[in-house]
C-alpha cells in the first residue's frame, strides 16, 4: 500500500492519537473523548478520528525517516 502521508500530518495524527489514548477507558465512548478533549484542540470529525486511529502512524514515520526514533 503506497500512502503519501506527509510528515507533519503524521505528527498531528500522533498527537491526536496520544490525546485519545490518554483519556480512553472502557466506560468512556469515543464520541465523548472527541467532544470534550480532542475537538477543542483539533477540530476534526468522528470519521477523521477513526481514520487517524486506523492509520499505522509509527510504521509510516519509520518508513519516511528510518533512523529517527
Amino acid at each position: 500500500m503506497a500512502s503519501n502521508i506527509q510528515k507533519n500530518t503524521l505528527i498531528r495524527y500522533k498527537n491526536i492519537r496520544d490525546l485519545y489514548l490518554k483519556y480512553k477507558t472502557e466506560d468512556i465512548p469515543d464520541t465523548v473523548i472527541l467532544r470534550k478533549y480532542i475537538y477543542p484542540v483539533y477540530p476534526i470529525s468522528r470519521t477523521t478520528l477513526n481514520t487517524i486511529l486506523n492509520t499505522p502512524i509509527d510504521r509510516e514515520l519509520n518508513r519516511i525517516y528510518p533512523n529517527v526514533e
